[in-house]
């Protein structure tokens, strides 16, 4: 097997060509059979949807993805939350809707993006699909490089669903004699060397050890069953474990390299279901009706399939983020209707997964993991006005699609992305700086997110800036007010931030529901009439944090993250984009004059 540095190499020069092949698509109309008949994004409500639409035809004016595909936003359905398994349950039923029977000759591609991103909340507004990578003029977002990932196979895919995140990268390289087939009944799944620690937070297949060898670029396989998050213990006993580097068989605990010759388990990603199943699936949805709990795409389907799947997972709750009471039932109804059904598996011996959906490992993927920066070739800057002559840039700092004017200065480890910085500004370490426009003397903190959003009010356009440690958990909620002394902001209890801001503990601290009281739902973001102001008044807030200094946000109207989102302003928010990327081009028009 080859070296992990010449395997790297490899997955660099299979996606350079895969982003040569959808540029050469980018504005023109597809062949027959050379793209999705479909592409889908998925949203949570219609506001959201609305702002997806918004992104999808500003890029399609611009000729930025291919032509020719119908591209739909699906909503989910109000009320209680689906899952990303009642999703896309429910975008079956849309696709009936829009085009009765012609839909199951369709290749489809579903990318799910219903969530509202809570741990890496630059993304909330906008949404994780449409987050900019350091790449590409202009930059490629998320969207544009799972069409680039995925280039290759609708021409190897019988009508179906290809289920995939909008928060994950697969690169991997097969040979040139290898193809990537979805033509097989029931469900194909793409399957990745893992370190066991990776597998106990992903699915797991457990193949039939004599049907791969491990060796090679790609490999078909059949799947005897599919664990769910499963502890290691329960990898070993399953039988999932196996060693890189040519073997297959189950591994007897010996490790050596990392990435070659050590022990792992295949995980998941991708899953691709043939249209008889979709249509079984769709009919399940239309005699269940409304769901009444949450399903889970990896987990909900892929366990009931297989040969060696039981029902035993469906009594088993430990992984569900909220348990609800209709959640057995309906997994066991699940499990009747696929038990039998294929569960194919392509082991893609040479593929790396990536995960990008939160702060941490957005910083870490976008600035210190060489791996990823070297595959696909990020840049330092990428399509931004810098002069490194004039601005100083940290060792592995970020900067994307933004205007960084002469004195200012980035710390190692931070990026910047779609933000005017000026000259007087200093940004700390590790930090994220998002949207934001900063014209006067200031300092962004160290480990620091700051992310402007545009809002709309009264058919009034205003600002406001959320700021956050990138450690803090927005997730993290408390049923009582006496019980907030838990939630910390910036690393401080939050009681004591609200002491320092002259902000009184309440029950209308908090919007929505009152049993979610936590940094999602807590009403402390001043809303300003100007851009430059909602970030200097949110810049203060982190600096009395900081210094344990007062600042009173009396006087101030304040919202919280959730209701920042229910007033998003998308259209101002682009706009304040758009004027970016055309100073960019303007500054980069008069560097070619002088040339």
């Amino acid at each position: 097997m080859p070296a992990a540095g010449e395997r790297s190499a490899a997955r660099r020069e299979a996606t350079g060509r895969r982003l040569v092949r959808l540029a050469a698509l980018r504005g023109r109309a597809a062949r027959p059979g050379e793209f999705w008949d479909v592409v889908v994004v998925t949203a949570a409500d219609a506001e959201q949807a609305r702002g997806y639409r918004q992104q999808l035809a500003e890029k399609l004016g611009r000729r930025e993805l291919p032509l020719g595909a119908r591209y739909h936003v699906f909503v989910d359905p109000p009320g209680r939350k689906i899952g990303n398994g009642g999703s896309t349950l429910h975008v079956l039923r849309c696709l009936e809707d829009l085009y009765g029977d012609k839909w199951t000759s369709f290749i489809v591609l579903l990318i799910h993006s219903g969530g509202y991103s809570q741990r890496l909340p630059n993304a909330s507004a906008l949404g994780k699909i449409f987050t900019a990578l350091p790449f590409g003029s202009p930059v490629y977002q998320m969207l544009e490089l799972k069409l680039a990932m995925y280039i290759d196979f609708p021409r190897h895919m019988k009508p179906g669903i290809l289920v995939t995140c909008s928060d994950d990268i697969e690169l991997y390289s097969t040979s040139v004699t290898e193809t990537i087939m979805f033509d097989k009944p029931g469900f194909t799944a793409l399957a990745h060397p893992s370190d066991l620690a990776v597998g106990t937070t992903h699915g797991v297949f457990v193949l039939d050890q004599s049907s791969f060898s491990g060796k090679g670029g790609l490999e078909y396989a059949s799947c005897r069953h599919f664990l769910h998050k499963p502890d290691v213990e329960t990898m070993r006993r399953c039988g999932a474990v196996c060693v890189r580097g040519g073997s297959a068989r189950q591994s007897s605990g010996e490790r050596g390299d990392s990435e070659v010759d050590s022990e792992c388990v295949y995980t998941d990603s991708i899953f691709y279901i043939d249209h008889s199943v979709a249509k079984q699936l769709l009919m399940f949805y239309k005699e269940m009706g409304a769901l009444c709990c949450e399903i889970d795409a990896y987990g909900d389907f892929l366990q009931a399939l297989g040969p060696g799947a039981t029902q035993d997972y469906t009594q088993n709750t430990s992984n569900v983020t909220k348990e609800e009471s209709g959640l057995v039932e309906v997994r066991q109804k699940l499990y009747s209707l696929l038990r039998g059904t294929a569960l194919n598996v392509i082991v893609l011996n040479n593929s790396k997964f990536y995960h990008i959906g939160t702060t941490q490992e957005y910083l870490f993927h976008f600035t210190t993991d060489s791996k990823l920066k070297f595959e696909l070739d990020f840049l330092s800057v990428a399509f931004s006005a810098f002069s490194d002559k004039a601005a100083t840039l940290g060792r592995s700092a970020s900067v994307i699609q933004s205007i960084l004017e002469p004195g200012c200065q980035i710390g190692p480890g931070s990026i910047i992305e779609y933000s005017r910085i000026g000259p007087e500004v200093s940004v700390g370490q590790s930090s994220i700086v998002s949207g934001a426009y900063i014209d006067v003397r200031a300092a962004v903190p160290s480990s620091c997110l700051l992310s402007s959003l545009s809002i709309k009010i009264n058919g009034q356009v205003k600002y406001v800036s959320m700021a956050f440690g990138v450690e803090d958990d927005l997730k993290k909620s408390v049923k009582l007010l006496s019980d907030i002394h838990s939630l910390q902001f910036f690393g401080v209890g939050l009681l004591e931030c609200l002491a320092l801001w002259g902000v009184k503990v309440s029950e209308e601290l908090f919007s929505g529901e009152n049993t979610h009281l936590g940094l999602w739902t807590a009403r402390i973001f001043p809303v300003c009439s100007t851009l430059s102001e909602s970030v200097r008044m949110s810049l203060k807030m982190l600096n009395s944090v900081q210094h344990m200094s007062a600042f009173e946000l009396s006087g101030f109207q304040l919202l919280s993250v959730e209701e920042m989102l229910t007033y998003k302003d998308v259209e101002d928010m682009l706009k304040f984009r758009k004027q970016i990327y055309d100073e960019i081009c303007l500054q980069r028009q008069k560097e070619n004059n002088m040339e």
